[in-house]
């Protein structure tokens, strides 16, 4: 940060002071969305550094619970990577994050974090050669309650890093579903069970070979695992599907 910037961005804070996402502090100026102390702790999953981990279990063990029950035309399928950039616990303020801008409208903040994730994931081989990024949709009316998609925030900043084109448009949600943020995971898995279809027409103009799903935070897995299932029925197993979202909600 250059002389003139620095003087500026210290009036601005002066005038409007910022505060941590995570613990409320004011920030200084050099500090952007987190404090040092938050940022010294940052609770890194480090996901993209092995193509094994609890996020992609979990994916993967739903996968095959599918397979397994008929509710997927493949007889075949590749272990799908997954990422995310932190652990999400409910009783830790890490959890701001999403939430601020999912429910606060804090689009730079999503953006700020965004490229946190991209900057590790597309350096990993395991991303390295990503070729589409599909945000999971909103059914329209909660779009437009809401004004905007979170997950099309946080993939069009991972696209400003790997160059890879992002379509919003692919996937739809078949029916309305209620929210997921308080039903029991059984619950979770139906509710978003076949929710989510392809549009042909947006589709066929696409022929990827490594696909990443972009959401905000991986709870269950139900919800990207459907997007998955979609995605799956309509390319066939010649495409990889990745799975790369903020948060990772782990054991607690």
């Amino acid at each position: 940060m250059d002389g003139l910037k620095y003087f500026l961005s210290s009036l601005a804070d002066l005038a409007l002071p910022r505060s941590c996402i995570v613990c409320g502090r004011d920030l200084e100026t050099r500090e952007n969305h987190l404090c040092i102390y938050c940022a010294a702790d940052f609770p890194f999953t480090r996901f993209w550094t092995s193509d094994r981990n609890e996020m992609a279990d979990r994916l993967n063990s739903l996968i095959s619970r599918d397979m397994q029950t008929e509710e997927r035309e493949t007889g075949y399928e590749r272990y799908s990577y997954a990422a995310a950039l932190f652990f999400y616990h409910s009783g830790a303020g890490y959890r701001k994050i999403p939430q601020a801008l999912k429910y606060r409208k804090r689009i730079a903040a999503g953006q700020y974090f965004a490229h946190m994730l991209g900057d590790r994931i597309f350096s990993s081989p395991l991303f390295r050669d990503v070729d589409l990024i599909i945000p999971v949709p909103l059914h329209w009316r909660r779009k437009w309650e809401r004004g905007y998609n979170q997950a099309e925030i946080i993939a069009a900043a991972l696209a400003d890093l790997c160059g890879s084109p992002v379509c919003n448009g692919m996937l739809k949600r078949n029916r309305y579903s209620v929210s997921q943020t308080k039903l029991p995971v059984g619950e979770k898995q139906a509710n978003v069970r076949k929710a989510f279809g392809v549009v042909p027409e947006t589709a066929r103009a696409y022929s990827p070979s490594h696909i990443l799903v972009v959401d905000d935070v991986f709870t269950t897995g139900a919800t990207v695992n459907a997007c998955h299932a979609a995605l799956r029925k309509h390319f066939g197993s010649g495409t990889r599907i990745s799975i790369a979202t903020l948060g990772f909600v782990c054991s607690e």
